[in-house]
């Protein structure tokens, strides 16, 4: 596939001059196909890079299975990054916040936890696409994001203008094992109560939050 290849030295262009010159670097890992994707191609300019995983508590039993799988066979630098409450404490003093007010879910399962442990570096990579949603449509491959405290990132994500097709064409390519959820219809998988199969063909992202919501709420700047 010549056209993925371009895209490839593209995503591997981009990453080296992220991290040309640059302070510390850490990358999200949700463990679908494009973070795969992006881990692959960071680790090997960076094989030690601290990989976070938001660990809500909330995630598919597959999710975590296949994360520990990975985690294994790459050697990763995994760091768990866990809410200041557990989902029990949450749920005895909020109700089921996933239902009722899933924003606020996500802030304290997933926003609070990632700003916080970001504070720490100067470069972060993700597996976002614009063909993901029509909330990433206008992504660009680098850009600055702001944290609550003012201190600003380098946000990069090297697969900003990679199709599907790229993805799989890849991780077929290199022989990279994905989340058998993807076997079973779902395109875009997050926390388990709030993740189903896409509602809109045309919307990957259209299976989460019930259609309430696109974003979680990480990747939105001022969102805090």
């Amino acid at each position: 596939m010549i056209e993925t290849s371009t895209k490839t030295a593209e995503a591997r262009s981009c990453i080296t001059s992220a991290l040309a010159g640059t302070g510390p670097a850490a990358l999200t890992c949700s463990f679908q196909a494009e973070d795969i994707v992006v881990l692959h191609l960071v680790r090997e300019s960076l094989p030690g890079i601290p990989v976070f995983f938001l660990d809500t508590g909330y995630h598919f039993d597959e999710v975590y299975r296949y994360r520990d799988e990975m985690t294994a066979r790459y050697g990763l630098n995994l760091v768990n990054l866990i809410p200041e409450k557990t989902v029990a404490e949450q749920e005895a003093q909020f109700g089921i916040l996933y239902r009722s007010q899933p924003d606020q879910c996500c802030k304290m399962r997933k926003v609070v936890p990632l700003f916080s442990a970001l504070e720490h570096y100067d470069v972060w990579f993700t597996g976002l696409r614009r063909v993901q949603s029509p909330t990433r449509a206008n992504l660009q491959t680098t850009d600055t994001f702001p944290l609550p405290s003012g201190k600003h990132l380098l946000k990069v994500s090297p697969l900003a203008d990679w199709r599907d097709k790229d993805v799989w064409s890849f991780a077929r390519e290199h022989e990279i094992p994905l989340l058998s959820l993807y076997d079973e219809g779902y395109t875009s998988i997050g926390c388990g109560p709030c993740t189903q199969r896409p509602l809109d063909p045309e919307n990957a992202r259209s299976g989460r939050w019930a259609g309430r919501k696109l974003e979680c709420g990480i990747h939105i700047a001022g969102d805090h």
